[in-house]
């Protein structure tokens, strides 16, 4: 299933991206999406899924948009 995953603040200077495209197995939640990423763990994260924040455990659903919130995180 296809996901749009957006990075913002420091997240977006470790993926070297704005945005991307990217093919999750089904089931998979935000917190898990963050991990199959490679993103860093150590950062505390918050996750926003449709424009609407999530806690971790949230499924995604072919065609959401998945955001990764840092602290501190804008535009």
């Amino acid at each position: 299933m296809k996901v749009v995953v957006r990075y913002f603040a420091s997240l977006r200077d470790h993926a070297h991206k704005d945005e991307e495209v990217v093919d999750f197995a089904p089931g998979i939640t935000a917190a898990g999406a963050y991990a199959a990423l490679g993103l860093p763990v150590a950062l505390p994260v918050a996750f926003a899924v449709n424009a609407e924040r999530v806690p971790p455990g949230t499924t995604l659903a072919d065609g959401d948009e998945l955001v990764f919130l840092p602290p501190g995180g804008g535009g």
